[in-house]
């Protein structure tokens, strides 16, 4: 399967009180703007990992491009309670508000799908075990994406994006679009929707399809080929 995800995608966004009234998306015409794998390359080579405030940044940058999280469920992830090393997993569970260093504290996720565990890759997991270990050097925290004991504010992210988006000479993404980031990889990768809804943790089809659906390509024809000489007609037992 082939997609052209160096274009930039114009999706179909769901209002979600009109979806729940009515099973159906409500049509607008935001963007869904995103980094392609080539694009996130080019970005991950700017970092220098050799410095710690480089490799915090080389850390936010990888593990949101990988696992999808909103900036919320990132800022409240926990060594010891959210990331389990052996299994190779991160759970989801909770959220952040984050008005400034002297004000922050954890909610529940945005939705209850939001509560899951996702299985992370290899190179992550690694990453995350050097990155703690830094991170144990330096500033101590109890949060993952932390390089002052504190949690990652929005602020920084952006700085990050920017920096490293022009050292890469790629056109630069908002944070959120590290999400559609993922989404987008999964689907370049031929991952059905429902797999895309549940590593996202969206409420519903409806929510994933609404965004990301005008990714997928075309299958139509392929039904049609697949339907074709599926069953033969037997004339023998025709009078």
């Amino acid at each position: 399967m082939s997609l052209d995800l160096a274009a930039v995608g114009i999706a179909w966004t769901c209002s979600n009180k009109y979806c729940k009234a009515s099973r159906q998306c409500k049509k607008s015409s935001q963007k869904v703007d995103f980094w392609t794998l080539e694009e996130f390359q080019k970005v991950i080579t700017t970092f220098d990992k050799n410095d710690y405030y480089g490799y915090f940044s080389f850390m936010f940058v990888w593990f949101m491009f990988m696992t999808g999280l909103r900036i919320g469920e990132a800022q409240a992830l926990q060594w010891g309670k959210d990331i389990d090393f052996e299994e190779k997993t991160l759970t989801v569970n909770k959220s952040m508000y984050y008005k400034n260093a002297d004000e922050f504290y954890l909610k529940e996720p945005k939705t209850k799908a939001g509560n899951q565990v996702i299985a992370l890759d290899d190179s992550t997991i690694n990453y995350l075990q050097e990155w703690k270990g830094l991170q144990d050097k330096n500033a101590p925290s109890k949060y993952v994406l932390s390089y002052n004991a504190l949690p990652t504010n929005k602020s920084t992210a952006r700085h990050i994006i920017e920096r490293h988006s022009k050292l890469a000479v790629v056109h630069r993404i908002k944070t959120h679009a590290l999400r559609y980031s993922h989404a987008s990889l999964l689907i370049s990768l031929g991952e059905n929707a429902l797999i895309v809804r549940d590593r996202l943790g969206h409420e519903d089809i409806e929510a994933t399809l609404g965004t990301y659906g005008h990714l997928y390509p075309n299958t139509n024809r392929g039904v049609a080929d697949r339907l074709t000489n599926l069953l033969t007609e037997n004339n023998d037992n025709q009078k």
